[in-house]
């Protein structure tokens, strides 16, 4: 860590390597492509995608075009696909960075052809062509087919079951195209829901992608944020914006630089907690835009200068997720630009 970091953000790309590893070993129909959307759920993606690159991945996917041009420079012969429908008068930018769009509607396949993956909606009802709508592309032969699963990470969800069946239509209707269909809680539903290629997300970066079991990915990111300050208060007096907390004994206060401007959300206030030599540590108080407050009384080593684990052992996204009334997706992907950033291999 570097003398004058305040905070320092690890991502560990061997775990990342390994997690997609383990998810072709779980798809053992088809290929498994990395979804780097996002900078790569907020790690890096430049990083994640030559470290992915390196081990085999030869399919990533991004959302924005823009995103797929930056994974285009990392992967030079491998498909590089964006979610989001083309728009308009954007046909050359796809050709000159060989970028596969993906066809949501009629208008879509006129312009680009087969030269697309062709999404077609089966439940989701936010892009894609409507199966109703699937009659009118004629004689058009896609190289894909793809859908989106809407709750993959519930197994027992109806809408699952509903969603294979008519993607199995969806299929039907173009035999000789390849499928795209399962989602990281996808690739853990069963041989109904495999296909020639999964685009597997969040489960690259660690987050569980079977909720209430063990996660069977490893862990990617440690946060750690530096104390910057403690103080000792008394019993009764409050803690940060509005007043929300107060000590109900003498308590000793420590200040790190990690705030909602970093994406430390400000759902967690007066909730959770982080790590210190593997024992929590509350978190009290609002937490503001620079700024987080911790309990550390019962942690009399914690002093300036010392470092807490916010996110790493024994706290993981899904954790941090759980207290913010969110996903540990959102965790990852608002974790801000300050922090000190350190890819390890």
């Amino acid at each position: 860590m570097a003398a004058d970091a305040d905070a320092w953000l690890e991502i560990d790309l061997a775990a990342i390597v390994a997690n997609w590893r383990k998810l072709c070993a779980r798809h053992p129909s088809g290929a498994v492509a990395g979804v780097v959307k996002a900078d790569a759920y907020g790690l890096g993606a430049g990083p994640v995608v030559r470290a992915l690159y390196a081990a085999g991945c030869r399919q990533f996917f991004a959302a924005h075009l823009s995103e797929a041009v930056v994974v285009r420079a990392h992967a030079p012969e491998a498909m590089v696909v964006a979610l989001h429908p083309p728009m308009p008068g954007s046909e050359a930018a796809y050709a000159g960075h060989r970028i596969v769009p993906v066809l949501g509607s009629a208008a879509d396949v006129a312009r680009f052809g087969g030269a697309g993956i062709l999404h077609v909606d089966t439940g989701m009802n936010r892009l894609g062509l409507p199966m109703a709508e699937m009659a009118g592309l004629g004689g058009f032969a896609p190289g894909y087919v793809m859908t989106h699963l809407v709750a993959s990470e519930e197994p027992d969800d109806a809408i699952n079951a509903v969603q294979a069946g008519r993607f199995a239509q969806v299929c039907a209707a173009f035999p000789a195209a390849k499928r795209s269909l399962a989602n990281s809680s996808g690739i853990f539903l069963g041989a109904d829901f495999a296909s020639d290629l999964a685009r597997p997300g969040a489960a690259l970066y660690g987050i569980n992608p079977t909720p209430g079991r063990a996660n069977p990915m490893r862990p990617v990111v440690r946060l750690r944020a530096r104390v910057l300050q403690v103080r000792s208060i008394a019993a009764g007096d409050s803690v940060g914006y509005n007043a929300t907390w107060r000590a109900l004994r003498t308590s000793r206060i420590a200040t790190v630089s990690v705030g909602y401007a970093d994406g430390w959300l400000r759902s967690l206030s007066n909730r959770g907690h982080a790590v210190f030599d593997g024992a929590p540590v509350p978190l009290v108080g609002r937490v503001s835009m620079d700024l987080t407050t911790f309990d550390v009384t019962d942690h009399p080593a914690i002093g300036p200068g010392s470092w807490i684990d916010l996110l790493g052992p024994g706290r993981d996204a899904d954790a941090v997720a759980a207290d913010a009334g969110t996903n540990g997706y959102e965790v990852l992907t608002s974790l801000g630009a300050r922090y000190q950033r350190v890819w390890r291999a």
